[in-house]
């Protein structure tokens, strides 16, 4: 592939005689050329890349050892070093299989050609064909004709949704969200939220799916994380059914996200509370009566290494602290029924 040719020919911000307008897009033209050898480098990139990762599996032991050396002494993260692999990869197959010319892939922004590599292959061959005719390609027309062709073409949709959208009563842009939303839910919620737009297909009843699809699926992901849960026999299915009859779905999911959040930071509260204990402990052994600012100090720790905390939540709470208490159970004292 041909580099694009670097050449930046920026306006002199001190000329009184070019509008802001021209300003502005002689800008935005020096950006775009900037996008395109950001493009090449990290395809460049991507292709060294598999080569150092195909050399060492040829060697025989195939552990990734030295892979991961190389990456370390250019202080490239592995999962960045696998992006740029994949970005490769899918700029080999574009121009591989005869979708894309060569030198046409100048034509893209760095973000347009990711998406196009990711969009289905009717996409990518319209797509192509602008940028084989010379068209420069954003992001947002590769996002534009996916959406269109999402919203016209899933199964995911009723036939009445997907008609009225070919025949633009619908637009793409609202009609691809549901599409994705729709895909997140069984088959069964699927079922249920098809029927309501079989029974009224319009633009306003298609924000109100999207919108209940978005908050099953939020809610049935963050409580399959949700500990809690897993206690007794719950019914998160049932629960959401009810949830969505009272037209609640909104509040359950921003709740089940609250728990889930409220899970997390106790997991790492206790992390650090234990890790703090040790520390504590092991400073006042090392400390002694030489030490008695030291000591200080360890004596104030104890509010917050100790099984009680104190914690204060400064002037924005008036002044208010929280105290709590930190009890570590066994799996035998939780089954135990709990104390009067």
């Amino acid at each position: 592939m041909q580099a694009p040719a670097l050449s930046l020919d920026l306006p002199d911000p001190e000329r009184d005689d070019i509008s802001n307008v021209e300003f502005l897009a002689r800008l935005e033209e020096a950006w775009a050329v900037c996008d395109r050898f950001d493009l090449q480098t990290e395809i460049w990139r991507g292709r060294i890349l598999a080569s150092v990762r195909d050399r060492e599996k040829r060697g025989g032991e195939g552990r990734g050892t030295g892979f991961l050396q190389w990456l370390r002494e250019r202080e490239i993260s592995k999962t960045r070093a696998y992006g740029l692999i994949q970005l490769a990869e899918s700029a080999q197959n574009l121009v591989g299989e005869g979708l894309l010319e060569p030198a046409s892939v100048n034509n893209f922004s760095k973000r347009a050609f990711l998406e196009t590599a990711q969009a289905d292959l009717e996409v990518q061959l319209m797509i192509s064909e602008a940028a084989n005719d010379g068209q420069q390609i954003t992001r947002k027309q590769v996002r534009r004709l996916t959406d269109e062709f999402t919203a016209a073409t899933s199964p995911l949709l009723p036939d009445e949704i997907r008609q009225r959208t070919q025949d633009n009563l619908l637009p793409p842009r609202v009609v691809a969200p549901l599409v994705r939303e729709l895909a997140k839910l069984p088959e069964g919620q699927q079922d249920d939220l098809r029927r309501v737009l079989r029974e009224e297909p319009e633009l306003e009843r298609v924000k109100d799916v999207t919108h209940t699809a978005r908050w099953l699926s939020k809610a049935a992901e963050a409580g399959a994380a949700v500990r809690a849960f897993q206690q007794g026999e719950l019914n998160l299915e049932k629960a959401l059914q009810e949830a969505q009859r009272l037209d609640a779905l909104g509040l359950l999911a921003d709740a089940v996200g609250q728990a889930q959040q409220i899970e997390s930071a106790v997991l790492k509260l206790h992390t650090g509370w234990r890790r703090l204990g040790g520390l504590q402990e092991r400073l006042w052994v090392e400390s002694g009566s030489s030490t008695p600012h030291l000591r200080d100090l360890l004596t104030v720790l104890q509010s917050l290494s100790g099984s009680t905390l104190r914690v204060s939540l400064g002037e924005l709470a008036g002044g208010k602290r929280v105290r709590l208490q930190l009890v570590e159970e066994s799996a035998d004292q939780l089954e135990a029924p709990p104390l009067p």
